[in-house]
């Protein structure tokens, strides 16, 4: 991507950055001058989908020192000298489309911190050129048996970007606090939560918040028509215990217990979902069901275990079955 001669090193300044702080992102060139020969920074890519916030103020989301495995489920690992920026998130143009809305991760490399408001958008043959440097890297470089196309993103990235953290180390909470990803009384209230869970699984006893799916037949399907800036209200967590599998799947798609926290409030649909890279092989997946998005929806992981506090935001998804139109209008039921 750019020789040694060249290449800024990431870590000559570390930021230390904390959720609420404002950061320009730096300019295309000096981004590209940051990257391997792979296009990345400490194993994680830098995307063209990020090249049009180069020269822009934002604020910080959140500190992404942790985050959760989504590849093999493992649970939380360590990231070093990243952060989420508010808002930021990849649109898939790059990616074949893909609608997964992942949060971007922006290495400190890749920023400076600033003062007050001075942004400088890059002209158009600047980042066409940046972009042309970046596509190749947006494909994985082997080749699929099936001869599908293989993509590679933060998201696929992941394990190489990150190392293994225990969930029982404190560092990290401490950590959480420090960078304002979390408040006092939150951190306080989950952790009392995972050490009741943790005690009822010792005990035999179901976990908080409970959610009891016992559906053995197929699981039932609704179709409501949705379409993005639909109002909807999410239905009460027993209504959809009818509705998923002992899996906790309604064809295929699990309800996640980071979901219950929104059963019975009211939020528009964000988009609709019909495709999404596999971020365990890179192939592009089509979704068969529904699957909606709403707007501001994601998960908060408060409940789930080994990945506490993950500050991604995933958004969820949802079945049209476990919402209900505002307006009072019904589905077609199956």
């Amino acid at each position: 991507m750019a020789n040694s001669a060249t290449v800024i090193k990431p870590h000559a300044e570390r930021l230390r950055l904390r959720a609420g702080d404002l950061v320009r992102v730096r300019s295309a060139d000096e981004i590209l001058r940051t990257l391997g020969a792979d296009g990345s920074v400490d194993g994680l890519p830098f995307m063209p989908e990020m090249l049009a916030y180069c020269g822009q103020q934002f604020r910080v989301f959140r500190s992404a020192h942790k985050t959760c495995d989504t590849i093999d489920k493992t649970g939380i690992r360590r990231m070093r000298d990243a952060v989420h920026l508010e808002g930021l998130r990849c649109d898939g143009r790059a990616h074949g489309g893909c609608q997964a809305g992942c949060l971007l991760f922006w290495k400190d490399a890749w920023l400076e911190r600033v003062d007050g408001p001075k942004d400088s958008a890059p002209t158009e043959a600047t980042l066409a050129q940046a972009r042309e440097i970046l596509l190749p890297g947006t494909r994985a470089s082997q080749a699929s048996t099936d001869r599908h196309e293989l993509f590679r993103c933060q998201a696929t990235e992941l394990l190489r970007a990150t190392s293994p953290l225990s969930p029982w180390d404190p560092r990290p909470y401490l950590r959480d606090i420090w960078t304002r990803n979390v408040g006092l009384r939150e951190l306080v209230w989950v952790l009392a939560v995972a050490l009741f869970n943790r005690l009822q699984s010792w005990r035999g006893g179901g976990s908080y918040p409970r959610f009891k799916p016992q559906l053995e037949k197929r699981t039932p399907s609704e179709r409501l028509g949705l379409r993005p800036g639909d109002e909807v209200e999410v239905r009460a967590k027993e209504e959809i215990e009818k509705t998923v599998s002992a899996a906790g799947k309604n064809r295929g798609l699990w309800f996640d217990v980071e979901m219950l926290p929104y059963c019975g409030g009211r939020y528009r649909v964000e988009r609709l979902v019909d495709k999404i890279i596999d971020e365990k092989t890179g192939r592009m997946l089509r979704l068969p069901n529904e699957c909606v998005v709403l707007e501001g929806v994601v998960c908060r992981a408060w409940f789930s275990r080994k990945r506490l506090f993950c500050p991604r935001s995933i958004p969820s998804y949802w079945r049209e079955i476990w919402l209900r139109r505002v307006d009072g209008s019904s589905g077609t039921t199956s």
